[in-house]
């Protein structure tokens, strides 16, 4: 039975189809996304525990590594939890409300990541460029208001999505081909005028994401300038050296999100399959990996790391 225009309407639940054509082999994919999601806790738990209890860590690149764990702990609890269960038990209902919820907390946690790297590169900004001042600028409270920021920005820029979901109609169907619900993919599915919303989305995506990206590389290029400025090779590769996690850490987060960013809204010939498997290598490919590049990259980490599971084991 048909609606009237001027009725609006949606389900009481959707329907998540996971990684569309490849619904015969979802228990085979479950296992390495449920190896990641548990190196993802175990590795963030980790970094979290280890600077929380080794002072010599107590410096602001490390209390910026600390929320991006907190944000990367939430953001992979928030979308693998449903993941596994349509997996496994083909639990493939989920209420419009907690959709709507999954939906905000996925977008504002994405867009709170992306802020961290961009103070982390702040830091590295500041440490190479200015580095009799770092830590005169980069105080605690600096840190504080830095991270309350860039929490701020995600809730706000994000918290109309739930209510623009809420108000559009669905009358075409309940099906989300996608294994956890996202703005644009709910957009497809509604039978109303979205070009507001799309306009919405592109705007916030590109004062998140787009923004922390171009001032990421603008600190960078200012950072290679000073460096190669210097006097000689050695200090120059060591100075360098202090910059490669974070440039890991850049490229894990940002390529699955420009790539998933660009399919879903340019990308029509790509086979839907990649882009939902790019989507959630960009959910949860980053939280498992940024612990680990840190983890063996930075040399107190490693050794505090070792040091605690020595002494458990003795």
């Amino acid at each position: 039975m048909s609606l009237p225009n001027n009725i609006s309407f949606h389900p009481s639940t959707f329907l998540l189809i996971g990684i569309p054509g490849m619904e015969a082999i979802h228990t085979w994919i479950s296992m390495p996304f449920c190896l990641i999601y548990l190196t993802a806790l175990l590795g963030n738990f980790s970094i979290l525990f280890i600077i929380r209890t080794d002072s010599n860590l107590h410096e602001p690149m490390y209390f910026f590594l600390c929320m991006l764990s907190v944000a990367d702990l939430i953001l992979s609890t928030t979308a693998m939890p449903k993941i596994l269960s349509i997996f496994w038990f083909h639990d493939r209902e989920i209420y419009f409300e907690a959709c709507l919820v999954q939906v905000f907390l996925i977008h504002s946690l994405c867009s709170m990541a992306s802020g961290f790297i961009l103070a982390m590169a702040f830091d590295r900004y500041v440490a190479i460029c200015n580095p009799l001042r770092h830590s005169i600028i980069l105080t605690y409270r600096v840190i504080q208001n830095l991270g309350l920021a860039i929490v701020f920005r995600g809730v706000v820029l994000f918290c109309p999505q739930p209510f623009m979901l809420w108000w559009l109609p669905y009358c075409r169907t309940n099906v989300i081909p996608h294994t956890y619900c996202e703005f644009m993919a709910l957009i497809k599915l509604s039978c109303a005028e979205t070009r507001i919303c799309r306009t919405y989305s592109l705007t916030a995506a590109f004062l998140t994401g787009g923004l922390d990206f171009l001032l990421i590389l603008c600190s960078y290029v200012v950072i290679l300038y000073t460096v190669f400025h210097l006097p000689s090779k050695a200090a120059r590769l060591k100075t360098l050296g202090t910059c490669g996690s974070h440039v890991c850490v850049i490229l894990v987060a940002y390529t699955p999100a420009f790539f998933s960013f660009l399919t879903h809204r340019f990308g029509h010939n790509v086979a839907p399959h990649i882009h939902i498997f790019v989507a959630n290598i960009y959910i949860l490919v980053p939280p498992m990996v940024n612990p680990m590049i840190y983890g063996i990259r930075t040399k107190r980490i490693r050794e505090r790391f070792l040091q605690v599971l020595t002494s458990h084991k003795f």
